[in-house]
């Protein structure tokens, strides 16, 4: 068996940026279900399978404690140093497999182990290492983040990936590369559903995901569908094998789970509130909510807080805005669709949270505030898991100097790789020692207003220069822009917006 082990090398991973990795998102799923979770400072974090490692870059710019990352792709490996010189941290990048990691003698206790997304890839040999790693190299109290594909949401389209797999590994020439196999195999897969396939006829929503792949990142998809190994699970075979690892469910990282009203009926809820195993519990809400990828938080040794402890952690819990108040829907989508906000406590507290330049606040703060009277802490609780699960919240941690300036030196970095490329949409905040979301236009906005541009037209002028170097246009509603005219109103439109609602929230997070 060569080093690969089965896994896709030939396509790096996409570039992309995962907020459940964040340690103050963890953190707050943990106390949102009563469990003590590791503390901010002096952090001890391992990723396991890092992709191009931007969110285990970002987590240890933004950190003041010890963070190591490994991948088995030497090429993720390299880029992951890249960024963490950029950023001059100490983060230490790794090429080791599991169990070559696990047999390191120089490797630490962890706080945190986190994995995203690499379970459902790897072989059952790679699993039992990565529970090791948990068993030996995970503290008492320290918690494991791993989302994988799950059933069963996964069971009426996993006959689709072995479809297009078995074509892309017998119908297509090996000499065309990967790329041109996966773009074979779902045209193929497409041309099956076409003929009137009776499996496509009765599992319609395997026809719609079929569609929808031809969309995707053909980067992604090769990691996502292309693996030799491929095991989307049920929680509670995952559950089971942690438990060799001392390992307890406590939180969903994705809190927008942790709103019942949003995601289950009033039958639902019921029949789950008379469930008293846990495992049994979780597992039928995966039916009742046709689960396909878990996000899940496994403690070795939960703490429960008590009624006092609990009570304190949330006044204390401090949050800020990632999102202006003007551009926060009403609305937010659970598994049973969307559904309305209540504006007369949401309007009132985004307005609280943006007095004083948006600067964080804690839920006690904001219990005293006058607009605020009416409110209660379990209804902050829930408006903070809602705003925070759907983009517009985050908590806030502790920030020192050392941090802000390797935040600042790598989003100096990934601002000067925005004039040539648009592989990343994220920048660092210190405040919350997360990844922000923010695509490549509003990144040469900020990168224009460092050089001095303040008005919207100056900043309009700086982008389009970036742009006509490259023979670029922009797309605006689907349709690419010909006509400089049009580019430039459009370039201005945005800038205003920029200027008026971003720049003030990039602010904040300690970003502009």
């Amino acid at each position: 068996m060569n080093w690969t082990d089965g896994y896709v090398t030939e396509l790096g991973y996409t570039h992309g940026y995962y907020r459940e990795l964040a340690p103050g998102l963890l953190r707050l799923a943990c106390l949102s279900q009563g469990v003590a979770a590791p503390e901010a400072d002096g952090l001890r974090y391992l990723e396991l399978g890092f992709g191009q490692g931007l969110s285990v870059a970002m987590h240890a710019a933004a950190g003041d404690g010890l963070y190591w990352g490994t991948d088995l792709n030497p090429s993720h490996a390299a880029q992951a140093k890249a960024w963490a010189r950029a950023a001059g941290s100490d983060l230490v990048v790794l090429d080791d497999g599991f169990a070559e990691l696990a047999a390191r003698p120089d490797l630490p206790e962890f706080d945190v182990i986190a994995l995203h997304g690499v379970w459902s890839w790897i072989s059952p040999e790679n699993r039992a290492a990565v529970v090791h790693l948990a068993r030996k190299h995970l503290r008492v109290g320290g918690l494991m983040y791993i989302s994988y594909n799950t059933t069963p949401g996964w069971s009426a389209t996993m006959p689709v990936r072995h479809l297009m797999t078995l074509h892309a590994e017998l119908g297509t020439a090996a000499a065309g590369g990967l790329a041109s196999r996966i773009d074979e195999a779902i045209a193929f897969a497409s041309r099956v559903s076409d003929a009137g396939a009776g499996y496509f006829r009765a599992n319609p929503a395997a026809a719609e995901r079929l569609k929808g792949l031809t969309t995707l990142d053909r980067n992604y998809l090769a990691h996502e569908y292309f693996n030799r190994d491929w095991h989307p699970m049920p929680f509670s075979e995952v559950a089971e094998a942690l438990a060799e690892g001392k390992l307890s469910h406590v939180a969903s990282a994705h809190l927008l789970d942790h709103v019942d009203a949003i995601n289950l009926t009033a039958e639902g809820q019921r029949l789950l509130a008379d469930l008293s195993h846990p495992v049994l519990k979780q597992s039928v809400r995966d039916y009742l909510v046709n689960q396909y990828f878990r996000r899940d938080v496994f403690v070795k040794g939960p703490r429960r807080l008590t009624p006092t402890e609990l009570d304190r952690a949330w006044r204390d819990a401090t949050f800020v805005l990632t999102s202006h108040p003007d551009d926060v829907p009403m609305t937010v989508t659970g598994s049973l669709g969307q559904a309305n906000l209540l504006e007369s406590l949401y309007k009132p507290l985004l307005g609280a949270l943006a007095e004083d330049g948006a600067g964080p606040k804690s839920l006690g703060q904001l219990l005293g505030h006058p607009a605020l009277q009416e409110a209660s802490l379990p209804q902050l609780r829930e408006a903070a898991l809602l705003l925070t699960g759907g983009g517009h919240l985050f908590p806030v941690q502790p920030v020192s100097a050392a941090a802000q300036a390797r935040c600042a030196a790598l989003n100096d970095h990934l601002l000067d790789r925005a004039a040539t490329q648009s592989d990343v949409s994220f920048l660092i905040s210190p405040v919350t020692g997360a990844g922000v979301a923010v695509p490549r236009i509003p990144q040469l906005f900020l990168a224009g207003a460092r050089a001095g541009k303040a008005e919207a037209a100056g900043l309009a002028d700086h982008v389009w220069e970036v742009l006509q170097r490259q023979g670029q246009r922009l797309v605006h509603e689907g349709k690419p822009l010909e006509s400089v005219e049009d580019n430039m109103a459009e370039l201005r439109r945005q800038a205003e917006a920029f200027l008026l609602r971003r720049l003030p929230t990039l602010r904040a997070l300690g970003i502009a």
